[in-house]
Order: structure tokens, then sequence, then C-alpha cells
């Protein structure tokens, strides 16, 4: 009776400690899948006033076509990309982009000092710091996450439930540094 016992106890622990690794590792994922979640409404909010603001330039400076036809371009990759690694690289292609729109705004005083101009400038900026701040959470959760399925044992468990190592929401080389939009 006593060896009976035992081996309850035994299996009752190994029962609890598969549990409680289960739970951690779908703990992480969903904090992972919510901080994708995060990244996503800021470049929305950012996909959001680009039109706005290529609108407003266009206004002042018609004969710039080529720098409008390229950022309304990155803007729809940017929308359509799929993976974390595509949506960064096609969000460094798009912050370029809208470097030079602001750089074709240099030339043009007017635009400049217009009010709807200078809100809609405002309102990238923070977009832009809400971004960053997401990709933070985002990264943060990733590196915990894929710790956790890359650590034994949790990695023999997580290969069986067929967990995997997430990517990172990197920026490129050219975007290290934020969009600049004062003027």
């Amino acid at each position: 009776m006593g060896t009976g016992l035992i081996l309850i106890i035994i299996l009752a622990l190994i029962l609890i400690a598969i549990i409680a690794m289960y739970n951690g590792l779908i703990k992480l994922k969903n904090r992972v899948d919510e901080a994708w979640s995060d990244i996503d409404v800021q470049l929305k909010r950012r996909y959001d006033l680009i039109p706005n603001l290529v609108s407003t330039v266009k206004g002042y400076a018609a004969h710039e076509k080529e720098v409008f036809e390229k950022v309304t371009e990155a803007r729809t990759r940017a929308m359509g990309a799929g993976t974390a690694a595509d949506k960064a690289q096609a969000e460094n292609t798009l912050s370029n982009t809208l470097k030079s729109l602001f750089a074709v705004a240099e030339a043009y005083p007017d635009l400049k000092a217009n009010q709807n101009f200078l809100e809609l400038q405002r309102e990238l900026t923070d977009t832009e710091d809400k971004i960053q701040a997401a990709r933070r959470f985002y990264n943060g959760n990733v590196r915990d996450f894929n710790t956790k399925i890359q650590v034994f044992p949790n990695n023999i468990f997580a290969g069986m439930l067929n967990f995997t190592k997430r990517d990172f929401f990197e920026a490129g080389e050219g975007e290290k540094e934020a969009v600049k939009v004062e003027f």
C-alpha cells in the first residue's frame, strides 16, 4: 500500500509539472500574440494617417508625383506583409519613403505653416513613438517566449506540442533612428 501511494504521488507531481509547463507556454504565447496585436493597432493608425498626409502635401507640391507613388506603394506593401520579418522590412521601407515625403515638404514654406499638415505631422510623430514602444514590448515577450521553449525540460514538451520560435520585430540598418518630421 505504501509503494502504491508513493507511485500515485510521483505521477501526480509529474502531471502537475506538465500542466504548469503547458500553462506557462500558453501564457507566454498569448502575451506574444497580444504584443503583435499592439503593433498592428499602431501600424493601422499610421496607415490611416499616410493618405491624409499625402493629400495635404499634394495640394502644395502636385508635381512631386513620384514621391507620392512611392509612399503609396510602400504603404500598400506594408499593409499586406504577413510575417514579423516581412512586416519589419516593409515598415522600414515605408519609413524611408516617408522621410522623402517630408524632405519634399521642406521646399514648401506654405505647407510647413499649414495647420492640417502640422497636426498630421504631430500625430505621425506620436504614432512613431507608440510603434517603437509596441516593438519593444513585442520583442521582450518574444525573448521570454523563445527562452521558455528553448530551456530544458520545456524544450522537449514545447517541441512535442509544436511551439516554435518567434521572430523579433527588428528595425533595419537605416531605421535605427526615428522618422524626422520637424520643420
